[in-house]
């Protein structure tokens, strides 16, 4: 079984800076792809960026340029630095990996969020 948990969140002016954490533990051969989702209560949960096990990036239009996500594959853990935040970046932040778990079979696995709140 693989957990995946979120750290990092909290509460920060406008402006300022966070970076998250998703550290993944448990039955792992290697995480192939590893993302962030943030959602808003009443809204769909929303993709953010995504690192793939080589390394290459993809982020929503609207944090390019503010959000950088990296990983370390020695450690299983996947960051998210966030920079220049505004309110509506306020959200739970969530990790989702995929993971391969034996040589033919992957599994996709959630952590349980962790809230960034940005004041303005």
């Amino acid at each position: 079984q693989v957990q995946v948990v979120e750290s990092g969140g909290g509460l920060v002016q406008s402006g300022g800076s966070l970076r998250l954490s998703c550290s993944a533990s448990g039955r792992i051969i290697s995480i192939i792809d590893m993302a962030w989702y943030r959602q808003v209560p009443g809204q769909e949960r929303e993709l953010v960026a995504t690192i793939t096990i080589g390394g290459t990036t993809k982020y929503a239009d609207s944090v390019k340029g503010r959000f950088t996500i990296s990983r370390d594959n020695a450690k299983n853990t996947a960051y998210l630095q966030m920079n220049s935040l505004k309110p509506e970046d306020t959200a739970v932040y969530y990790c989702n990996d995929r993971v391969r778990i034996t040589a033919w079979s992957d599994t996709e696995v959630w952590g349980r969020g962790t809230l960034v709140t940005v004041s303005s």
